[in-house]
């Protein structure tokens, strides 16, 4: 059976194939332009923004509720959260100021 000859020709370049290929490069191009990001470098800013904010915020929240805790145990509650609350205001502070003295080529994260 091998040695049979197919019964067509092989296919030959065909104009209608060419225009169909340039057709999908188009589209395709089209598409790739289409789906890139509009704005570079806002992916990598609003993730430092969300880090920021969850910084301030567990600095703020950690802060009270050790410090309520603290306090509790210990018998001296509106002095412990205010303690615990300016104690976690700094360390958060100190995040955010690491976190923005940082070089932009260094990794983050």
């Amino acid at each position: 059976m091998s040695d049979e000859q197919p019964e067509r020709e092989p296919i030959g370049e065909d104009a209608r194939i060419d225009a169909l290929e340039a057709r999908l490069k188009a589209a395709r191009e089209r598409e790739d332009h289409r789906n890139r990001a509009q704005v570079k470098g806002s992916d990598a800013s609003y993730k430092l923004g969300n880090r920021v904010l969850a910084d301030l915020l567990g600095g703020l929240l950690g802060g009270a509720v050790v410090g309520w805790t603290l306090g509790w145990f210990f018998d001296a509650n509106p002095w412990g959260l205010l303690v615990g609350l300016f104690l976690g205001i700094v360390v958060a502070f100190r995040n955010i100021f690491r976190i923005s003295s940082r070089r932009p080529d260094q990794g983050g994260d």
